[in-house]
């Protein structure tokens, strides 16, 4: 098997160089799968179009690539779905709904999702809870689409909600908690640079233990420890590790 499937290109580093140098680049180097980060003027997520959408699919496919994974810019000002402001947070979330749509377009089975963050000088369980709600709301919606969402812990300079893996894992349970009953099927946990699913059962405890390691599937929440949609497609194939950034 090609290592090239487990490592996706980005856009990162293009922001000012045309969105086709970094396609051609991506191809030159042999990548396969991309992570296309929704950023102007490459891909400006409340401002594309599903024609739009399409055309980027198509760009990609010429040379070979395909978007794996859209992560929409989120973590600078004015994206924040845990904001304490209804109308700043509401149209946070109406942006990530909206990118699940695009996903379907581009035909990418990933979305990432950043947790916003609260104020600094107000309890940090307020907004863990607008950060947890808004994220069931959105995976449930992506999920309509065959859209799995990832999400990504932050720096304490990005976010004061989620910074470790053990912050993670919490929200990931509470989330997939909500938006179905326990199972046993993949989660997805995206780190800083990496993202992969894995197995997990859920014991009675609600510990995890990990049996095996699989592609993503879309149309399924991944919960930290098997909180989660029970998917309805067959096993996929192994593809353990997506590097993003």
């Amino acid at each position: 098997m090609s290592p090239m499937p487990l490592i996706t290109g980005s856009n990162f580093s293009y922001q000012h160089l045309p969105f086709e140098r970094f396609l051609d680049d991506a191809a030159d180097l042999g990548r396969e799968e991309l992570e296309l980060w929704g950023i102007a003027p490459h891909f400006h997520v409340p401002q594309v179009s599903d024609a739009e959408a399409r055309a980027v699919r198509r760009r990609a496919a010429s040379r070979g690539l395909r978007v794996r994974c859209l992560t929409p810019e989120q973590v600078a000002y004015p994206v924040n779905i845990a904001s304490a402001d209804t109308r700043l947070r509401a149209s946070s979330i109406a942006m990530f709904r909206r990118a699940a749509e695009l996903c379907a377009e581009l035909g990418a089975e990933l979305l990432l999702l950043t947790p916003g963050r609260g104020y600094e000088d107000e309890p940090v369980e307020a907004a863990w809870r607008r950060s947890a709600d808004a994220l069931a709301e959105i995976a449930s919606y992506a999920e309509g689409f065959g859209v799995t969402c990832v999400l990504e812990p932050l720096q304490r300079v990005e976010s004061n909600l989620l910074n470790d893996s053990r912050a993670l894992a919490r929200m990931l349970d509470e989330v997939g908690a909500r938006t179905s009953p326990p199972c046993s099927t993949p989660w997805a946990w995206r780190s800083p640079g990496r993202a992969w699913t894995t197995t997990s059962t859920r014991s009675a405890t609600g510990s995890a233990t990990c049996t095996s390691s699989t592609a993503a599937r879309p149309g399924t929440w991944r919960g930290a420890t098997g909180s989660c949609r029970c998917p309805t497609t067959s096993p996929p194939s192994p593809a353990t590790v997506m590097p993003g950034s």
